[in-house]
């Protein structure tokens, strides 16, 4: 067990030189109220240098990550990213900006953010959009503040969301946010949408559906056309998840399906890292009747250069302060005209085979509700091992001991016991070969010894916590710490 830097700190040592103070003394007191100084020393660890990097260096190999394992979780969390963008993103030319400088000293960071606009339009089919959302559900909120703008522009007072069992769950906390209603729709047997019964929700109440395709079983919704149909019939907008684009990217567009605004995350699609919380981004795009909505600034190409576009007059104004997330932008951009339109379809066509060919082999270990055809993911069943004692949670833990991070468990919601499996397109037949190989040897020992997978991880640094009561009774302090 790697011991804490407190416990590990002796008095005298230092990680840390600085020269003599060569400027003239001045009395903090001066500038900070008395009462707000400390009257001791922090508490802080004191340790070398070398122990320093040491122990860090430690922690760092007990991580999961992807230059050591396999993430079963797919674009969600844990997709490959090309380290080549990171260091794009770094060049002087872009981490020396500073967004309070005159746009005349910001042209190429703008020409870049201008051709990654035009990129996204051309890739999802829609006209115009914003790069200023900072991770995908703020893309959502944008969206929907969109959605509420255009109505209200119209004159009309429409104030529900229908949003199906199968959404992701920042799908109805974005809309109530936003003010909306949110009416939920129940999917059928096959994971798609019932459209009768999308035809019987529908009413001049209802201000847009917001639909993932493929939505978060793995399956693609074969009516969308005609639920796009239904729902402009109605008056009522399309929005589209951008999360599960991965699977349909340069093979099909939301734009030509009918979808009037989405957003994208590029953390998941376009090789930003977004392990740990972050960072994110959420592009908004829209179809043209909705442009005159979208966040100020604009960038707007001229003759003679670019020029940020604040006079809109029917903008919802600023969502986030400067030009959004820019270092994961740069990297998005980045991936796009590496890859090109050739490369980017193939990612999708990767992505789906390499899903549809685990699903074949682990679909014969537990069931697959959403039947035996996938796009980039799918969702496995583990109530038939619950029914004898092991949960999916203690078959994800004992993948743990075998070297793989566990897939995304308990989503959908709308599965008992789900287990989401995401390979995405850069493993390989081997390595899906050793990660199915292994999960069928863990439902083994389920079977004949459920102890064994009960009891598990026993090779990490600490086995099953008390998830509940760590999230309620965190522990933030040294000081409050066991000792």
């Amino acid at each position: 067990m790697e011991k804490l830097l407190n416990e590990i700190s002796h008095e005298g040592l230092s990680g840390y030189s600085v020269p003599e103070i060569d400027v003239p003394h001045e009395n903090i007191e001066k500038y900070i109220h008395k009462e707000a100084l400390r009257s001791s020393e922090p508490e802080l660890p004191q340790v070398s240098e070398p122990e320093l990097r040491r122990h860090f260096t430690r922690l760092s190999h007990r991580n999961y990550s992807l230059t050591t394992h396999f993430y079963p979780l797919g674009s969600c969390t844990m997709k490959y990213n090309p380290p080549v963008n990171d260091k794009l993103s770094q060049l002087p030319g872009f981490a020396d900006l500073h967004p309070y400088q005159d746009e005349e000293s910001l042209q190429g960071l703008l020409e870049l953010l201008y051709g990654l606009e035009r990129s996204l339009c051309e890739i999802t089919g829609m006209d115009a959009f914003t790069l200023q959302p900072a991770a995908g559900a703020h893309g959502e909120f944008t969206g929907l503040l969109i959605i509420h703008a255009y109505f209200k522009a119209k004159g009309e007072a429409r104030t529900k969301i229908i949003v199906p069992d199968s959404a992701h769950g920042t799908n109805p906390a974005s809309a109530a946010l936003a003010g909306f209603e949110i009416i939920p729709v129940k999917s059928k047997a096959d994971g798609c949408l019932d459209l009768e019964l999308i035809e019987k929700t529908l009413n001049k109440d209802i201000a847009a559906i917001m639909l993932t395709v493929p939505n978060t079983l793995g399956v693609f919704e074969k009516e969308i056309l005609k639920i796009s149909e239904i729902a402009h019939k109605n008056g009522s907008l399309l929005y589209y998840d951008g999360a599960n684009l991965n699977a349909i990217l340069g093979n099909a567009r939301p734009g030509d399906f009918g979808f009037d605004i989405m957003h994208v995350n590029p953390h998941k699609t376009f090789s930003t890292p977004h392990g740990g919380g972050g960072p994110g981004s959420g592009p908004v795009g829209v179809k043209k009747h909705l442009e005159e909505f979208l966040p100020v600034p604009k960038i707007e190409k001229k003759e003679f250069g670019y020029k940020l576009h604040y006079n809109i007059p029917k903008s919802i104004g600023r969502v986030r302060s400067f030009f959004g997330n820019v270092p994961v932008l740069i990297k998005a951009y980045a991936y796009i005209l590496a890859l090109g339109a050739e490369g980017l379809r193939n990612v999708s066509e990767q992505a789906v085979l390499n899903a549809n060919y685990l699903l074949s082999i682990l679909k014969k270990e537990l069931p697959a509700p959403a039947g035996d055809r996938c796009m980039h993911e799918f969702v496995l069943s583990a109530k038939p091992c619950a029914e004898k004692g092991v949960r999916a949670l203690d078959i994800a833990k004992r993948l743990l001991d075998y070297g793989y991070y566990a897939p995304t468990i308990y989503f959908p919601l709308i599965v008992e016991e789900a287990m989401m499996v995401e390979p995405t397109e850069t493993e390989s037949k081997d390595e899906l070969d050793k990660f199915a190989s292994v999960f069928a040897k863990i439902l083994k020992e389920a079977a004949d010894n459920p102890a064994t997978v009960k009891n598990t991880p026993t090779t990490t640094p600490v086995s099953r916590l008390n998830e509940v009561e760590a999230a309620r009774k965190p522990i933030l302090k040294w000081a409050d710490a066991p000792k």
